[in-house]
């Protein structure tokens, strides 16, 4: 273990001192709140897992919320069965689509699915008791052009209540999306184990 000088203690002290007195000055200025359009997107891991995370902080605090799932399937996910099993009264899970694109082999059905997904999420997206809805893997089914992007766009912009926040996950997020959202996070794939011939894992992926 590397001893600390006292003056490297001293240095290190103003320093934080001074950055907390810069951060306080940043933070008085943080005032206003609002319901956030919130898109995860990118080629790597992580854009449902952070917005899940999301999603159980609400349940964590009691608040409303709702989950969509556009592409998947209904097989058993770890957190789709805790929500079922456990907070289905604080968290309502609807899993609309019956697998992704190269999976189901049928354009005309995933079209059909995807926008009876959107319909569901309209309604619980205007329900002013959810604080927040997850769209998951909604920008797959954008991507395909299964629902109008100008459609998502406009009913967020004109129809989303004032505090409520609304998650879109998937990669290939739309630039008509991302223009309209207030905070967006795009995944960077550096390594992942699939490539090593690692199949997908209970706790990791699902």
């Amino acid at each position: 273990m590397t001893e600390t000088k006292p003056q490297d203690t001293d240095r290190h002290n103003l320093k934080m001192q001074k950055k907390k007195v810069a951060r306080d000055k940043i933070m008085a200025t943080k005032t206003e709140k609002k319901g956030l359009i919130i898109v995860n997107t990118g080629k790597g891991k992580g854009k449902s897992s952070a917005a899940f995370g999301m999603i159980f902080r609400c349940i964590a605090h009691e608040m409303q919320c709702a989950v969509v799932q556009f592409i998947k399937g209904g097989m058993s996910t770890g957190e789709r069965d805790l929500i079922l099993k456990n907070f289905s009264n604080t968290c309502s899970f609807n899993t609309m689509g019956e697998g992704f694109t190269w999976e189901t082999q049928d354009k005309a059905r995933d079209m059909e699915m995807a926008g009876a997904a959107w319909e569901k999420a309209k309604n619980l997206i205007r329900d002013p008791k959810n604080t927040m809805v997850l769209l998951d893997e909604i920008n797959i089914a954008l991507r395909y052009d299964y629902i109008d992007v100008k459609d998502i766009t406009e009913f967020l912009l004109n129809e989303k209540p004032e505090m409520t926040h609304v998650v879109l996950t998937g990669r290939n997020a739309k630039e008509e999306l991302i223009e309209i959202a207030d905070l967006v996070t795009e995944m960077e794939l550096v390594k992942h184990p699939f490539r090593g011939g690692i199949k997908a894992q209970i706790g990791v992926e699902y």
